[in-house]
């Protein structure tokens, strides 16, 4: 009988395949970094091909590696990068364009012109803010840029997804086009009130139904595996965006539960139950799940770089050799000596949603020492998590006490003990920090019978570590905000000025 549950985290740097026991474990895991592309300055794309390949790959090596057989899986959950657009060919399964990752910043224009018209009708039918960040916009750029395929999509030949339609087409070779609700509701044009695609938002767009996948809940048997990767024949039966899977791998299952999952970009979700409750401080109000005929919501601020901060400093400018080392070069300074570096290099996300700011440094002296930087770098983090759960706060009307966390950086004890004491809450970090592969797994296991209940797998949640908070941040909160004011003034002023 199947003994594992075998989860593919398709994320923005890599793709990985993780599986899981019945007791909740991590058995083996496998990874595969993937290029990133910028075309232009703003622009981020990558090769869905290689998206593919790379999580073909891992998927068999991770099976290889526990020393198990096909057969021995159970099921396969999926959890990805979610405002990702990928359009292939139905025909060839030919992507017709490069994915356009959620980072771009391409159709930034576009939204700006329609927001002041369309703004709350799309805020009140899809919970979320009108940017470049979600997909509709994506989509119909490739349309309108890529020859041939305006055509071809008002002919019913093209096929939208987000990574996870992409990649269960490919692993069902072309015969099952679904996603779930949890990616859906990141498009822009699905109503998470009525739950269906929406034929205004549509039109606004100009995106043709016959593109757009099946929804489905989260936790269902949506296809097998085609059997040319492996042999065997293994149900597809969960599906949630990495951030929703996340939350629920955090058994953040009450109503209030809050966690932030820091990985290349933050992303702090705070469970508001079975109504869609919109924010009144720019946060916005997405799908958590759909699970055995119920729907739940959450609140959601989005930080667009978080983890990439420390990728920058090691690939761009060299200060690190590898990620890892960050926390013992921040280490050897007390502070960061009045440097603020505000990574926005992809706009700022929630709680500002300026898609024209760009990263800044301020406080720079002669004696600014890299680790002075890296301090800083860690900071950013932390700060930019402080202002989301501030408006959270608000749109709530309680004060967060606890602050579940998981994520690559969450293994940075330094941050982690640096987010406490910005927050002066509770920093609580799992025994297992790959909760959204795990989160993805849970819903395949569901939807099986691998597990029984929500009940069962609530008890595999346990603690690593607290972190609670030993100083007081407030001088450095009121420098922070002035870094974050000096890059709103540059993005205002830059686009008046046309430079």
């Amino acid at each position: 009988m199947p003994s594992y549950i075998l989860s593919l985290d398709q994320g923005t740097t890599s793709s990985r395949s993780i599986i899981f026991n019945h007791a909740g474990k991590i058995v083996s895991v496998a990874q595969k970094e993937f290029r990133q592309h910028y075309p232009q300055a703003g622009w981020v794309e990558h090769d869905p091909m290689e998206i593919w390949s790379s999580q073909a790959t891992v998927l068999t090596e991770s099976i290889i590696k526990a020393g198990l057989k096909p057969s021995d899986i159970d099921a396969i959950g999926i959890t990805n990068q979610r405002e990702t657009t990928i359009v292939w060919d139905r025909n060839t399964g030919q992507p017709v364009y490069n994915a356009i990752v959620w980072q771009d910043r391409r159709t930034a224009s576009f939204c700006d012109s329609i927001k002041p018209q369309h703004g709350n009708t799309i805020q009140q039918k899809t919970g979320l803010i009108v940017d470049a960040y979600f997909s509709a916009s994506k989509i119909k750029w490739i349309l309108d840029n890529v020859e041939g395929a305006r055509q071809k999509a008002d002919n019913g030949t093209l096929a939208f997804g987000t990574v996870d339609s992409w990649l269960i087409w490919n692993l069902t070779g072309g015969s099952v086009h679904v996603t779930d609700v949890t990616n859906a509701s990141r498009t822009m044009i699905y109503n998470i009130n009525t739950l269906s695609w929406d034929d205004e938002l549509l039109s606004l767009f100009t995106i043709p139904r016959s593109m757009l996948p099946d929804v489905r809940s989260s936790s269902e048997v949506y296809g097998e595996t085609a059997g040319r990767i492996l042999a065997n024949k293994i149900p597809i039966a969960g599906i949630a965006g990495d951030q929703q899977a996340a939350l629920f791998g955090q058994m953040c299952t009450q109503k209030g539960m809050v966690k932030n999952t820091y990985g290349t970009g933050c992303f702090m979700l705070m469970n508001i139950g079975d109504k869609p409750v919109l924010s009144k401080n720019n946060l916005v109000t997405t799908i958590a799940w759909q699970y055995n005929k119920k729907t739940e919501y959450a609140l959601e601020g989005s930080i667009f770089i978080a983890g990439a901060v420390v990728q920058w400093l090691r690939d761009e400018l060299g200060i690190i050799s590898s990620s890892n080392e960050i926390e013992a070069l921040a280490q050897k300074v007390k502070n960061s000596n009045g440097v603020y570096l505000v990574p926005a290099f992809a706009g700022l996300g929630a709680p500002y949603w300026n898609q024209h700011a760009r990263g800044t440094i301020v406080g720079l002296t002669r004696g600014t020492s890299k680790a002075h930087i890296a301090r800083a770098a860690l900071d950013s983090i932390a700060f930019q998590t402080m202002d989301v759960l501030k408006s959270m706060e608000a749109d709530s009307g309680s004060a967060i006490k606890e602050l579940r966390v998981d994520g690559g950086a969450t293994a940075n004890n330094l941050l982690m003990q640096i987010q406490a004491d910005v927050l002066g809450v509770k920093v609580v970090r799992p025994e297992i920090t790959e909760t959204t592969a795990m989160g993805a797994a849970y819903f395949a296991g569901l939807a099986t019978g691998f597990w029984k209940n929500i009940d069962e797998i609530k008890e595999q949640w346990s603690l690593d570590k607290e972190f609670t908070p030993s100083s007081n941040e407030n001088a450095s909160l009121s420098e922070w905000k002035r870094a974050v004011e000096t890059v709103k003034f540059w993005a205002e002023y830059s686009t008046k000025s046309n430079i």
